[in-house]
Order: C-alpha cells, then sequence, then structure tokens
C-alpha cells in the first residue's frame, strides 16, 4: 500500500510538506544519542561540521521571505554572508541544543522563497552531508528521491544542478528516473541526486561513459 505522503511526492507545492516533515524527522532520530565528538565531524559541505549543517538546516525552516530578503540586504547582497549569519543564529551553544532547535522546526512550512519541492531537495542532500561521513545510511522512499531528482535536473536555482549535468544521460538502476542525452551515467537515484548537487563522494556508486565527466563537474560545495 503507498504512503499518502509518498503519493504527494509527485504533485508540487504543499504535497512536498509531509514528505519535509518525514526526512527531518528520520534525520532528527539518527542524530540522537550522538557524543559531542561525532557533531565535530566534517561534513561534505567544505568547512561545515555535521552540526553546522544541521543548524543551517534549522535556520532555513526558520526564515520566511521578508526575513530572507531583509538579511540579504543587511548582508549587502552576500549569500554566503547571509548563510553563515543565519546558521550562527541557530548553532545554539551545545549540540545538544543544536539538535532540540532542529527538532522544534520539524513541522515548519516556513520557507525563504523557494518552491517547496526545493525544501525537500535542501533536507535530502545536507540530510546526506551531515549521514554519509558519520557512516549512516538511510533508505529513502524512492518515489521521494525521484522526485528530488527530476526538480533537480532542470533546476539551477539554490545550486547548479542542470548546468553540472548538461550533455550527460542520467539513468537510475534503483527507480524509474532518466533524463538528459549524451553519455550515460548510472547508479542509485540517491547518489544521482548528490552527484547532481556537486558531491564528488557518492560519484564512486556511478558508472557509465559520462561518470569521469560529472565527477570532473563536481566540486567544494
Amino acid at each position: 500500500m503507498t504512503d499518502p505522503a509518498v503519493t504527494a511526492a509527485h504533485g508540487h507545492g504543499s504535497g512536498a510538506w509531509p514528505l519535509i516533515r518525514a526526512e527531518r524527522a528520520a534525520l532528527a532520530v539518527d542524530l540522537a544519542d550522538m557524543t559531542d565528538e561525532r557533531w565535530e565531524t566534517p561534513s561534505l559541505c567544505t568547512g561545515l561540521t555535521v552540526r553546522e549543517v544541521l543548524a543551517h538546516l534549522t535556520a532555513g525552516a526558520s526564515l520566511n521571505a521578508v526575513r530572507w530578503m531583509a538579511g540579504v540586504i543587511r548582508c549587502r547582497f552576500d549569500f554566503d554572508k547571509q548563510v553563515a549569519m543565519r546558521l550562527a543564529e541557530q548553532l545554539g551553544t551545545t549540540p545538544a541544543e543544536t539538535l532540540e532547535r532542529f527538532r522544534r522546526i520539524i513541522p515548519s512550512t516556513t520557507k525563504p522563497p523557494l518552491p517547496a519541492i526545493a525544501m525537500l531537495g535542501e533536507t535530502i542532500v545536507h540530510g546526506e552531508d551531515i549521514r554519509r561521513p558519520l557512516g549512516i545510511r538511510r533508505d529513502h522512499p524512492i518515489e521521494v528521491v525521484t522526485r528530488v531528482a527530476e526538480y533537480y535536473q532542470g533546476s539551477d536555482l539554490v545550486v547548479v544542478a542542470k548546468g553540472r549535468v548538461a550533455g550527460l544521460r542520467l539513468v537510475a538502476d534503483d527507480g524509474p528516473f532518466t533524463t538528459g542525452s549524451g553519455p550515460v551515467v548510472s547508479g542509485p537515484t540517491l547518489a544521482l541526486v548528490m552527484a547532481m548537487t556537486g558531491r564528488a563522494a557518492y560519484c564512486d556508486e556511478l558508472e557509465g561513459g559520462g561518470a569521469e565527466l560529472l565527477r570532473s563537474r563536481c566540486g567544494t560545495v
């Protein structure tokens, strides 16, 4: 029987929110009971620890369009500076507080001026930025990662993804996702999503004539 939240993955707008909540809740469970030392593990986001990436996710769920724009203006349109500022606001004084702040935003539907599907993508991608270095695996529902893959292959909005896979044919080996034309890159849908968004670590799970080209286009995140 199909989960109604998964069915909603094929729609737009509000249909993404049950999936976002499910992904946030799963991440909170995965990070419970970690030692303080583990929280300092470098994430897949260059220069950020796993704790800082979690605070970044909390910040994204705490910013509406008005607050986002106010921060952009305050930071003189330096978007990286705004990200760093908002992350610092949500970090808290201890890892336990960082996690507690994240738990509080699990049901939040607050977002910057982005489509809800972009928030789902951010939640999954940054969740993996955290999990991978910690050796934690999550079996994401294939319908959900397929929906995110379909979004990223046509978007350069938050992260350059569409441009990164230009001239390549991506083929998932565990679900229905496929896009583009050119040398083939095949592998798990999640690995394709992560490579599309610049995570070279996931290219090890991909194969095909275009895999090395895609790897070369994955830089620091």
